[in-house]
């Protein structure tokens, strides 16, 4: 092959050369824009990704939230529960007591009745024993009489009815007569002492 049958670049007019330059220029400018294009959805790609990605941790933040507040709740609720049943226990007796007292209050009044031949002393003497039993029976229970008269008056305690002037200085403010017996329940006030107090 002779040159003349392949001419080179030199050979080729002016013209033809320019052609060829463009279109070298835009052959390398349609890959630019080839890459360019094949890079945009892929970054478009990328950032619903992300997007994507972002949102997921959102949701796994926001269940890991409700999770540990339901597992605070069921330990509130089983720690209110314990409570709740160890008061019942504690305090089981409370009711029973309660309506036990007006008995013992019953009893009182009965053996204050003055017995003045046989029969009413032993009928008095059987009323005691009764009276004791219960009274024993109640404090086997947690359940003890306040200790009222000759007191300081305590208002969680005690309830004043009536009030009276004070013979002394000492006397008052303390409880100088005791109306009804009041009673305790382990650390609960069963029913107040009604107490007569000196101001």
């Amino acid at each position: 092959m002779s040159k003349e049958e392949f001419p080179s670049e030199k050979d080729l007019p002016q013209e033809d050369q320019e052609k060829q330059a463009k279109a070298a220029k835009a052959d390398k400018a349609g890959v630019k824009d080839d890459k360019e294009e094949a890079a945009k959805p892929a970054d478009v790609e990328l950032d619903q990704l992300k997007a994507e990605v972002a949102a997921l941790t959102q949701k796994n933040k926001d269940l890991e939230d409700k999770y540990l507040r339901s597992q605070a709740e069921i330990q509130n609720a089983q720690r209110r529960y314990s409570k709740e049943r160890a008061n019942l226990v504690k305090y089981e007796s409370q009711r029973l007591g309660k309506d036990i007292l007006s008995s013992v209050d019953n009893l009182e009044r009965a053996l204050q009745v003055k017995a003045d031949d046989e029969a009413s002393r032993q009928l008095k003497k059987g009323i005691e024993m009764t009276l004791e039993g219960l009274v024993r029976a109640l404090k086997d229970n947690g359940i003890e009489e306040i200790k009222a008269d000759g007191e300081k008056f305590d208002p969680t305690l005690h309830q004043a009815v009536q009030s009276v002037p004070a013979e002394n200085d000492e006397q008052k403010g303390h409880v100088v007569q005791v109306l009804q017996k009041g009673y305790v329940y382990k650390d609960r006030v069963l029913r107040p002492a009604m107490v007569v107090v000196a101001q």
